[in-house]
């Protein structure tokens, strides 16, 4: 029996799974946690790989790695590592993004020759801010990576020559999904020279080879991953709650939105992966927990005894900042409060609609760019959520399908490495469990208009 290794290279954690390569079974598993923050040492994501996969990549007999999406990670002459990796929830290059949006032309140039509109998150951005805010650390940089990109290169022994995939690849802002290669003059423009980037592997290309020997696949930044580990059709679509939400489907054609909500990404296997990403997601919901001094479990069964549309309350939660849509400095708004919705109840059903809102404006975004949407898989932490399983159905509007709890990117990773190993044009084909199907029992319009009404008052700029 084959055995192929997935790893998840989280914000928060590293994941391992060991899986049988013809039948997907998961075999054995493995996690580390990584250190808080929105900048670290690279290191640290190597030496959490190396607990979590303890016992587990010694047996693979291939391995790829999902790893957190558009994260910089500078290198110098040497190969050594020139300052902590900036990672994609570091807001600091908002400032450098409205420059550069500004000084190419604007968001359609951008979205034209790329196919996104700059944000803090994404690579290029934060070239920009390096070259501006740290001079000395930027003259020493000669190569840029991902984080997927790097943990890769220290899989394959760090070969001369790193690799990337075009997943992960379509989120730095210099490589266009649309023509498949990348853009040195708009890298050029934002750190001021041209520094070397990962060659764009094929999506089921051996990359190299571990020390023990097994096949190191591309990889793939974690939101393709976790599309090639449900085995996405068209008209699913993925609404993933985890640190950040996530709302993306597999499309045939790439997608340009010069509004910026819809990032046209690509996926891991030479398709195209449309996108919409908050900042805010099951983080909102244990700050709210905190708040009423509750458990999550707690936060639960508050949320269910209250009224659809939370009595008026209505929760825009934009904690951290917010990427979709762009407000990097603002906090959050309650809104709606009266004697009579100041309750618990409502406060904890307001924070999952607000959740949810935010996400089904995602939704609405890709159906306006022609994606189909016949159904939703709700995956990530605070899908396990009953009272989020409860109110999704009525805030989406369409089915919610729960696959079984599991570690989709790390799966989407498996699937590609046992796809490298094996060959053929398509990935293996695995079955995905599903622990629930969710019918929409009302209408979501009442509880979407209230959402949308509070966001244009305290954010005009939205409309």
């Amino acid at each position: 029996m084959a055995l192929v290794a997935g790893i998840d290279s989280s914000t928060q954690a590293c994941k391992v799974v060991l899986v049988d390569a013809d039948s997907g079974k998961i075999v054995d598993t493995g996690r580390a946690d990584h250190p808080d923050g929105t900048e670290v040492d690279p290191q640290a994501w190597w030496d959490a790989l190396g607990t979590a996969g303890a016992g587990l990549l010694e047996r693979a007999d291939a391995v790829a790695v999902g790893g957190q999406q558009h994260g910089m990670v500078t290198l110098d002459a040497q190969r050594d590592v020139v300052r902590p990796a900036l990672l994609w929830n570091d807001t600091r290059s908002a400032g450098a993004a409205r420059e550069l949006t500004k000084e190419f032309g604007g968001a359609q140039a951008w979205a034209d020759a790329v196919g996104l509109v700059l944000v803090a998150s994404f690579t290029v951005t934060k070239l920009r801010w390096l070259a501006r805010e740290e001079p000395a650390s930027a003259e020493r940089v000669e190569q840029v990576m991902l984080p997927h990109d790097w943990l890769t290169w220290q899989l394959a022994g760090r070969p001369d020559q790193p690799t990337t995939d075009r997943g992960d690849a379509s989120g730095t802002g210099y490589w266009s999904a649309a023509t498949g290669e990348y853009r040195p003059d708009l890298l050029g423009l934002a750190f001021g020279r041209e520094i070397g980037v990962p060659r764009v592997a094929a999506p089921a290309e051996v990359v190299g080879r571990t020390s023990s020997g097994a096949v190191v696949a591309p990889g793939t930044g974690d939101n393709m991953g976790a599309a090639l580990g449900l085995g996405l059709a068209p008209g699913d679509v993925v609404v993933s709650l985890g640190t950040s939400g996530t709302v993306f489907a597999t499309s045939e054609v790439s997608v340009v939105d010069a509004s910026g909500f819809v990032a046209g990404f690509a996926d891991a296997t030479g398709r195209h992966l449309p996108l919409v990403c908050t900042l805010n997601a099951a983080r909102v919901l244990s700050a709210t927990a905190a708040m009423l001094g509750a458990s999550l479990a707690e936060l639960d069964r508050l949320a269910v005894q209250a009224p659809p549309g939370s009595g008026g309350l209505v929760l825009l939660p934009y904690l951290d900042g917010e990427r979709t849509p762009d407000l990097p400095d603002a906090t959050g708004t309650l809104a709606g409060l009266t004697r009579e919705s100041m309750t618990p109840q409502n406060l904890a059903r307001a924070a999952i609609e607000g959740m949810l809102c935010g996400l089904a404006d995602g939704v609405d975004a890709l159906r306006a760019h022609q994606v189909p949407v016949e159904r939703i898989f709700l995956i990530g932490g605070a899908a396990q959520s009953a009272a989020v399983q409860q109110i999704a159905p009525e805030v989406f509007g369409v089915p919610v399908l729960v696959p079984n709890p599991g570690e989709y990117v790390a799966l989407g990773a498996a699937r590609q490495a046992a796809w490298a190993l094996h060959g053929g044009d398509e990935a293996p084909d695995w079955d995905v469990s599903v622990e629930a199907v969710l019918e929409p029992q009302g209408s979501a319009d009442a509880i979407r208009d209230a959402y949308r009404a509070a966001r244009i008052r305290s954010h005009p700029e939205t409309e």
